[in-house]
């Protein structure tokens, strides 16, 4: 848009945009000399910079008549506008881009010290919070903001700054989940409840390793009954450690939570009246999230349970009877058996005497340590073949009666 110069003289002050009807705030000449472009800026005095310095303050809001407004509308082109005439500047006559006009890409919001919607993003999406409000006010002491010549505005960024944080967190919203900002000992907190949780996991499955490492090691021919005996005597020690896994787990997923804002930060404290609303609307994620941990706790916990007691029922899932079981009128024999450590022993030795030519049928007990075996009554039990099909599969056997 062209500048539209008119008499002035006779022209009513206005403090609303002529194109859009927002109320508009005053600005300094200073500012629009430092960022008009050249064609533009030179009917502006450069004198009375009212920002800056060592006093930390910050930019103090231009009180007295300029002669000219700042329009921050997002959906008028009109930047600067005189309050007794009919002149305008717009976007594309500034020098810089009016990020709290812009509706995407980088969009600036502090000039001094670099900060933009863009950046704000990626804090968030690196750290679940925007430490931008922090820096800004840390880097009016030292050194010291530049307000009036750098922002389009000429007055402090911190109100803008903490409306782009929430429409960082809106716009993020949209495609991601929404971040929620994450404390140093929350991250440590929730740090040492995956680990609680996935050490009740691994626990809990070197305690069973005696019964499940075995069979599976059977499965790929090799022998495990040496592994389980030793596993076998660090089990208490595996229980003892799942439980004080699960305990911790427990202890994460249901301390005490600390009140919202019990920290003491308060994002509004020092920021313009205008700005009521700066602090992330608080919202049920919080909850949800707090709600989906204990569900996968009790899950671990179900996981680590049923990994305890798998010695204990993993005879009804592999069977420890045979096709048939042992008659009064079969050759009969008894076998002690030592090195079963679990009910999938059992049905790992039963396999073993099954396979012996000669074998009609074999019954195992894992609480009496020994195998029943019987063979047709015409024939004796091979002793021999029986004793070394069970060192093969990694037990030791000893003959106790034979009928």
């Amino acid at each position: 848009m062209a500048i539209d110069t008119l008499n002035a003289s006779n022209t009513a002050r206005r403090v609303a945009c002529p194109v859009c009807g927002r109320q508009a705030k005053r600005v300094s000449r200073v500012t629009l000399a430092a960022l008009l472009k050249q064609e533009f800026a030179a009917r502006f005095t450069t004198e009375g910079h009212s920002c800056g310095g060592a006093t930390g303050e910050g930019c103090k809001p231009v009180k007295g008549d300029t002669g000219w407004r700042f329009c921050d509308s997002v959906d008028c082109d009109v930047v600067y506008f005189s309050e007794a005439g009919d002149t305008r500047f717009t976007r594309p006559q500034l020098k810089v881009p009016v990020g709290v006009k812009e509706t995407h890409g980088d969009r600036p919001l502090c000039y001094c010290f670099g900060h933009s919607i863009a950046s704000i993003k990626e804090e968030l999406r690196t750290k679940g919070r925007s430490d931008a409000l922090e820096d800004i006010r840390a880097k009016m002491k030292n050194p010291g903001c530049r307000c009036e010549t750098e922002n389009p505005s000429g007055s402090c960024c911190l109100g803008s700054v903490a409306k782009g944080i929430q429409i960082a967190r809106g716009e993020l919203g949209a495609n991601e989940p929404n971040p929620t900002p994450v404390s140093p000992s929350n991250s440590l907190v929730r740090r040492g409840e995956k680990i609680a949780k996935i050490g009740t996991i691994v626990s809990a499955i070197m305690a069973s390793a005696c019964c499940w490492l075995p069979l599976l090691l059977l499965a790929v021919g090799i022998s495990g009954a040496g592994i389980a005996a030793t596993l076998e005597a660090y089990r208490p020690l595996f229980i003892v450690v799942t439980f004080g896994f699960l305990a911790a787990a427990f202890y994460f997923a249901y301390r005490p939570q600390k009140a919202a804002g019990g920290d003491g930060h308060d994002c509004c404290a020092t920021e313009p009246t205008e700005e009521k609303n700066c602090c992330a609307p608080s919202g049920n994620r919080g909850l949800t999230l707090m709600a989906l941990n204990k569900v996968m706790l009790w899950v671990v916990t179900a996981l680590a349970v049923a990994f305890l007691f798998f010695p204990s029922y993993v005879g009804m899932l592999v069977g420890t009877g045979g096709e048939a079981a042992v008659e009064e009128n079969m050759n009969r024999a008894v076998i002690r058996i030592d090195g079963m450590s679990c009910e999938g022993c059992a049905a790992t030795v039963a396999e073993a005497i099954r396979q012996v030519p000669g074998v009609l049928a074999v019954e195992v007990s894992y609480e009496q340590r020994q195998a029943v075996v019987g063979t047709e009554a015409c024939c004796g039990v091979p002793q021999d073949a029986i004793l070394a099909a069970l060192e093969k599969a990694g037990y030791r056997g000893t003959f106790v009666s034979s009928q």
